[in-house]
């Protein structure tokens, strides 16, 4: 018996009868031969954690636009945050901690730069439209290791794919990833709005604090507790009615007084016409995409426009900005 094998035996005597067994995959829509060491979930863990487009992440806006501040979260740090979180309820709930951080490292992975803004404009401008969580995991699939992607799991790439609010994953583990996003977002959004000053801890609505709690770590502490103790030995992750009530409705507060104030929309537009322009110019001038993208149309008959906006989701705010200036923007005449 290998090491592979000695911890999915371990898998077997440990985890509860509801978790992901990593022997029992449903696979990979390319076979390949198992690994002696790592079971396949963590082998999936590992090929995100190493591939270009959980890099860029770095430089992806999460609420705030190209913020100027250290402490002001961006794509990488949320997707960090949130594989915390849903480990610690995988781990609690004896359910497949590997398969959960794999997710919950891939579920943004398809995220285009300047946020949620990017997105829409994205979807309103692509011929077939653009969905964040369809993207990750074209991404996965296909984008990377040069169009041959990164070959994963059929869970791990269930769970990217229903990561969404309106997503049924089919797993338990893609389940907690799901919760596990919102409660993150939700709470360093509210501690990156305090950051900025637009508002503070006390003007939070009661009818939701005092459920949820009266600080970024007494809310965590809070839902992820409310989730362990009513997801325990059941076949299902959910959260206490009064509890997810809450969630959702500061939720809503936050649509409204956060993710549409004025403040960290006041350049959206600026970045919304900027990538409206970039995707312009690449469908007129689609041979100068990078090679690996030019590939894509030529080697695997992908759509034009379907691969334009491939390479400008897949972009950093500070990539796009830069692109954007060295091709519309005149430079100046510095020959002495």
């Amino acid at each position: 018996m290998n090491i592979r094998e000695s911890m999915e035996a371990l898998e077997e005597q440990y985890l509860s009868p509801y978790a992901s067994f990593s022997a029992r995959s449903r696979g990979r829509d390319r076979p390949e031969e198992l690994c002696d060491i790592r079971p396949e979930y963590q082998r999936d863990r590992d090929r995100i954690l190493h591939c270009k487009a959980f890099r860029r992440l770095k430089h992806k806006t999460q609420v705030f636009l190209a913020p100027e501040g250290d402490h002001y979260r961006t794509r990488l740090t949320h997707t960090l945050e949130v594989s915390q979180i849903a480990r610690t309820i995988a781990k609690s709930l004896c359910l497949n901690e590997s398969l959960t951080e794999a997710i919950a490292l891939g579920h943004d992975l398809g995220h285009t730069p300047f946020g949620h803004s990017g997105e829409f404009i994205l979807n309103q401008i692509c011929e077939d439209g653009f969905a964040h969580y369809e993207q990750s995991v074209r991404v996965v699939e296909l984008l990377e290791k040069g169009g041959k992607g990164l070959n994963l799991t059929w869970e791990v790439r269930d769970g990217i794919l229903n990561h969404r609010t309106a997503g049924h994953p089919n797993t338990l583990e893609g389940a907690i990833v799901r919760l596990s996003d919102k409660i993150a977002y939700i709470n360093h959004d509210i501690d990156d709005a305090i950051r900025a000053r637009m508002f503070v801890e006390e003007q939070l609505p009661v009818v939701y604090t005092d459920i949820l709690g009266h600080s970024v770590r007494e809310r965590l502490n809070t839902m992820i507790h409310d989730i362990i103790l009513n997801s325990l030995g059941k076949p299902e992750i959910k959260m206490s009615p009064g509890m997810e009530e809450a969630m959702q409705g500061l939720r809503r507060w936050m649509f409204e007084n956060v993710y549409k104030n004025d403040i960290p929309k006041a350049e959206e537009g600026k970045a919304q016409q900027m990538i409206a322009s970039l995707y312009d110019y690449y469908l007129k001038h689609v041979e100068r995409l990078p090679q690996e993208y030019l590939f894509l149309m030529e080697e695997r008959g992908e759509k034009k426009s379907r691969v334009v906006c491939d390479y400008i989701a897949g972009m950093s705010d500070i990539y796009a900005i830069d692109l954007f200036e060295d091709l519309f923007v005149p430079q100046r005449w510095n020959v002495l």
